[in-house]
């Protein structure tokens, strides 16, 4: 029942993270411009979180609490950039694309592992092979080739190289500190850099009286900078970071779901048999934290 309970947390994360760029893409249909619904997404969530630390009061005391502190701001610009690039993105790409291009972070974070460990195991480096054929069928290539648009392409790449470095933060930087903490600074830093990057385009396309505007930008929050977190530092623990990364794959067929739901984007069979391979790929490379996890 306990393992159940962590199951649930990490599948309503994903899903959480996989109806993002579709509304997105809705709100930017409705005149809303992607810097105003990007920037209050974070703020809002930094706000809520912050609002939920004050409520639950403070448990754990860390010595030099600030460097930490500081640490996951800096690491949460990571979280930014991503949805940036990815919002982005989906202006040049359906999302169906978008998705798959983002989860590239999947053999990337396989590099990123070798590279900080100095060493990588044969499974893992099979697995990220199989993620780069897997993608080439779920982009369908092979038909698609001259229609990609390339900007869009370097947009879905950049985001997949930041949520790459997002996801060691989350698993990786300050974790003496409460999970609800560092979901708050984690989010303060993406909202930080979000507020950088659109700077003075924030005053002059945010219309702050547009009931529409706090439609969208209350939903990203929710979706994108607070159930996320929250869910996944509770469920990570239960499960283990081998079935929490299966798990999360998810967000792949929830996204490209609620595309072809609500924008009615086409998606051949074929792309279907790409997610699949995906899928079958991140069990290969996380199969021995599988196998830790039920010991």
């Amino acid at each position: 029942m306990i393992k159940l309970k962590g199951i649930i947390y990490v599948v309503v994360g994903a899903a959480s993270y996989g109806v993002l760029a579709t509304f997105v893409k809705l709100a930017n249909n409705d005149g809303l411009s992607t810097g105003g619904i990007n920037f209050l997404q974070y703020f809002l969530g930094f706000v809520v979180l912050a609002l939920l630390t004050l409520m639950k009061g403070k448990k754990t005391v860390v010595k030099d609490s600030l460097y930490p502190k500081l640490q996951l701001v800096l690491f949460g610009t990571t979280s930014g950039l991503t949805s940036y690039f990815y919002y982005l993105s989906i202006q040049y790409l359906p999302v169906s694309i978008a998705i798959i291009l983002l989860m590239q972070a999947i053999w990337m974070g396989v590099v990123l592992e070798a590279i900080l460990q100095k060493q990588i195991s044969k499974i893992k480096l099979i697995g990220s092979g199989f993620v780069i054929l897997g993608t080439m069928f779920a982009v369908n290539i092979f038909e698609q080739s001259s229609t990609l648009n390339l900007i869009g392409i370097v947009y879905g790449i950049l985001a997949s190289i930041a949520y790459t470095i997002s996801l060691y933060a989350s698993n990786a930087v300050a974790l003496k500190l409460p999970n609800l903490d560092r979901s708050k600074y984690l989010i303060l830093g993406g909202a930080i850099i979000v507020g950088l990057i659109w700077n003075t385009e924030l005053l002059d396309t945010i219309n702050f009286t547009d009931p529409k505007l706090w439609q969208y930008a209350i939903f990203l929050a929710l979706f994108g900078a607070i159930i996320p977190p929250i869910a996944f530092n509770k469920g990570f623990p239960i499960i283990g970071i081998g079935w929490g990364s299966i798990l999360t794959a998810i967000e792949i067929p929830v996204s490209i779901t609620t595309a072809h739901l609500l924008l009615h984007e086409k998606v051949a069979m074929i792309q279907w048999l790409g997610v699949g391979i995906i899928i079958i790929s991140i069990v290969m490379i996380n199969y021995k934290n599988i196998l830790k996890s039920n010991n």
